[in-house]
């Protein structure tokens, strides 16, 4: 979807924006007692000004690589890669790397100091290894002073300290070579184009709300092939596989009657892909706004609005932390005779990160006209768990469910 956590990130930043220079702590598995105090309902609802930012009111040509770098006068972005992978043998590994930007003003303020700067990154980084039945998590800060963290659109690069996604090679943006470790697990992954961009809502214009300029420019690589390398436990395996690349920035936050989302990114065994996300309200149900993109194997994408796709929960996982997750699905698509069962790998695929939710690999199966089907995915999780991690418990820890 619009990977609208970033709208919680924006408070925990705006929070860290004095002091942080580089946090990347590794603690403990943080336990029940321990939880911070901010909720993901009351991040959505953002803070501050948004006068002086741009805002994303009307589609705009997209133009490759500048897009794939930052878009510096909008109040956030984000660069969110997912993937599933696999080693010759069929050990499975999922995987989750994102880098948010906020923005802390809208001009760069004056100082003769080199820390100074109007730009706070944050970094997401899990691995779920299915097989030993542990999930991975480790989330970083810092200011975009000195190097520390940044994005380049060409050639492409986006970092946080050493965890980073760039081009091989000056030519071209692909392939991208992804790197990260952190909780005795590292990640080395080389990444090519896949299919093309695909354009999300109104020509890339995603809307999420009936307000000017309540949406956000969105589009996705939603099939790039992948290989590379997992090391864990002390050994390091090669896997392939395929990969999932959004990007999203915007200014607006979320409207206040919305409490969270359930966003599918859905790859499927006949080559096509199925993008929907479900903003939910306060009373549960799900909001107009909710929309979805379907991408065949050849030729253009569809646009999916809410009433065209059927979400059925056949689940639920309880978080030792508090809250009640969404754990196994039905989704149908009418239109398309598509019905699928999509499933996690792992349960507890839980971030008790900054701002507290689920986004982990799946598994899927069911039928598209007639015909089975099966594939794998990623699904994330907002506003069901009832408190956030406080910023200066920074996280790396791994967990059996």
């Amino acid at each position: 979807m619009g990977r609208g956590l970033v709208i919680g990130v924006v408070l925990v930043l705006a929070t860290l924006g004095v002091a942080v220079g580089v946090v990347m702590r590794d603690t403990e598995e943080m336990g029940p007692e321990r939880s911070g105090t901010m909720t993901v309902a009351s991040a959505l609802g953002g803070g501050g000004s948004l006068e002086g930012y741009s805002r994303a009111v009307a589609p705009r040509p997209f133009r490759f690589p500048e897009d794939h770098g930052p878009h510096p006068d909008f109040r956030t972005e984000w660069w969110y890669w997912t993937g599933n992978l696999e080693t010759e043998d069929g050990r499975a590994f999922g995987y989750q790397f994102t880098v948010f930007r906020s923005a802390l003003a809208p001009e760069k303020p004056e100082r003769a100091s080199a820390w100074g700067t109007r730009q706070i990154a944050m970094a997401h980084f899990t691995v779920t290894d299915v097989s030993a039945g542990r999930f991975h998590v480790t989330e970083r800060y810092s200011r975009a002073a000195l190097g520390l963290a940044g994005a380049e659109g060409s050639p492409f690069h986006v970092w946080v300290q050493d965890w980073d996604v760039r081009s091989e090679g000056t030519a071209s943006t692909w392939p991208m070579h992804l790197r990260a470790q952190g909780d005795g697990v590292t990640l080395d992954l080389v990444m090519d184009e896949g299919k093309p961009p695909v354009l999300q809502g109104d020509r890339g214009l995603s809307k999420k709300g009936p307000g000017q300029g309540n949406a956000s420019y969105y589009y996705s690589m939603t099939r790039m092939p992948s290989r590379g390398t997992v090391s864990v436990g002390g050994q390091t395996v090669s896997v392939k596989g395929e990969s999932w690349m959004d990007r999203e920035w915007s200014t607006s936050a979320l409207g206040p009657d919305l409490v969270g989302w359930d966003w599918f990114a859905l790859q499927l065994s006949d080559g096509s892909e199925l993008m929907n996300y479900q903003l939910r309200g306060k009373d549960g149900t799900a909001d107009p706004f909710s929309a979805g993109t379907w991408v065949p194997p050849t030729g253009e994408s569809q646009h999916l609005t809410r009433e065209d796709v059927k979400l059925e929960v056949l689940a639920t996982w309880k978080s030792p932390r508090g809250g009640e997750y969404p754990s196994r699905w039905r989704v149908r698509v009418p239109k398309l005779s598509l019905d699928l069962t999509v499933t996690p790998k792992l349960e507890n695929q839980e971030l008790p990160v900054s701002v507290r939710y689920w986004e982990g690999a799946v598994s899927l199966e069911g039928t598209r006209e007639g015909k089975p089907v099966q594939g794998r995915g990623y699904v994330e999780l907002t506003g069901y768990a009832d408190v956030a991690r406080r910023p200066q418990d920074e996280t790396a820890r791994s967990r059996t469910p």
